[in-house]
């Protein structure tokens, strides 16, 4: 933690009596930036010091723990809010001409983004130390992207007179359907220019496991593909611990799906998207009156009356890699009139190999696939705070390494106020940026 002794012009008890600035105590004093920290006193070496690198790093953490959408917002509040300037390690003494200056924070971000492999340890880190005092974190994960609106113009000739053009971000479209209580269908389009965020998180407890920012064009399939690789590389033991990935239609795809359980062990819960150029159903390979539609509900035609009835799912059999389904007349106690005829015994077992994307770990079928899929919206809720306590929707960043870092930091904060609040016995606080510390 970058905590920085100096004389006090109050005492410490009259400081855990604001609540408001006790909230930032939190984050530094858990946060592990101390490796950062020299790395960047090490580049500043015997350069000007008018500014300490550990005050300025912590006058960043505040701007984002106190929801400063801009630097000059923080700059403010900084001149106002003399028990935050001393909290942050600003010279008392100095008053306001110890707040630096916007060039001053402009060539410290510029470091920032030169360590941003640093930032990531920091990231990884946090990650890590909560995994040791959550039980069962990251056992159950989402994934899902936001959509980051820049509210600069896109990179033209004009705007490289003023410099508020956008050259690293792109437009990208959303399209979203589904079918009314009526029958009827609908669709709704949504489209920005800027940058997209990519979060893979705890569903239990709604914390961020791992991200990646991209141009808002990118596939969603693809980054997801590149992002399980990447901690199945660098981080194995995230996915060792892993037993469920919960995600939308965006990341229905059959290599994906394969790869997570067949590399990796873990159920995908992915919504599935209707790829059949025809309705109905089909029949299942190797039996004669036994179908599925293009979500995986196995049906029974019975050989006699034509009905079709729905067959109850038994399990997953792990050893046979293969989802058992079992007679509903004998399971239910129905009586069927083509029972004598019917091909199908006590229980039929469909190999998920034969259809990896409709046919997986956990059927989509199973009353279980419905209840865990639920979990899904921890992901948007992470997205929601983003935007509402990271002041995302409302941002002044352009350039892809600088949104990046941004992106970064929010996402230390969020996990750093997560321990803190642990650490400090206030689990019912553990989402929580603007609740205050005790």
């Amino acid at each position: 933690m970058a905590i920085i002794p100096q004389k006090q012009l109050f005492s410490w008890k009259e400081i855990d009596n604001l609540a408001d600035l006790q909230r930032f105590f939190l984050l530094i004093k858990y946060l592990p930036d101390e490796e950062l920290m020299r790395k960047l006193e090490l580049r500043r070496s015997k350069g000007r010091n008018d500014y300490p690198v550990r005050v300025i790093w912590n006058s960043i953490l505040a701007g984002i723990v106190y929801q400063h959408s801009s630097i000059e917002s923080l700059r403010r509040e900084l001149m106002r809010n003399a028990q935050l300037r001393q909290l942050c390690g600003f010279d008392l003494f100095k008053g306001i001409r110890a707040v630096p200056s916007s060039n001053a924070y402009t060539n410290f971000l510029k470091l920032l983004v030169r360590e941003s492999d640093s930032v990531d340890v920091m990231f990884y880190s946090q990650v890590k130390k909560l995994s040791r005092v959550l039980p069962g974190f990251g056992k159950t994960l989402a994934i899902d992207s936001k959509a980051i609106s820049s509210r600069s113009r896109k990179e033209s000739k004009r705007s490289h007179i003023d410099f508020r053009g956008e050259a690293d971000a792109d437009k990208g479209v959303k399209t979203y359907k589904g079918k009314r209580k009526d029958g009827s269908m609908w669709e709704s389009v949504k489209s920005w220019f800027g940058f997209k965020l990519h979060l893979i998180v705890d569903a239990d407890y709604d914390m961020p496991i791992d991200y990646k920012v991209t141009k808002a064009s990118a596939s969603d399939i693809a980054v997801g593909r590149d992002m399980i690789a990447d901690i199945a590389l660098n981080r194995p033991e995230t996915l060792k611990h892993a037993e469920l990935l919960l995600g939308d239609k965006g990341y229905d795809d059959t290599e994906l799906i394969t790869t997570l359980w067949n590399e990796h062990d873990i159920k995908p819960v992915i919504d599935i998207r209707d790829m059949w150029k025809t309705t109905g159903a089909r029949l299942v390979h190797g039996q004669v009156n036994v179908s599925h539609d293009y979500k995986g509900t196995v049906y029974c035609h019975c050989p006699v009356e034509g009905e079709k009835r729905p067959m109850a799912f038994g399990g997953f059999e792990k050893d046979r890699n293969s989802l058992k389904y079992r007679c509903p007349a004998k399971h239910y106690g129905l009586q069927c009139k083509g029972s004598s005829r019917c091909c199908v015994s006590d229980n039929i077992r469909i190999d998920i190999a034969s259809n990896p994307r409709i046919f997986t770990p956990l059927a989509r079928s199973s009353y279980k696939w419905k209840d865990v899929y639920k979990k899904r919206s921890s992901v948007e809720r992470v997205n929601g705070r983003l935007d509402e306590s990271f002041c995302f929707e409302k941002h002044f960043i352009r350039g892809m390494k600088k949104m990046k870092l941004r992106c970064s930091l929010a996402l230390i904060v969020m996990l750093g106020m997560a321990y803190g609040r642990i650490k400090q016995k206030q689990p019912d606080k553990l989402r929580s940026l603007v609740q205050p510390a005790a």
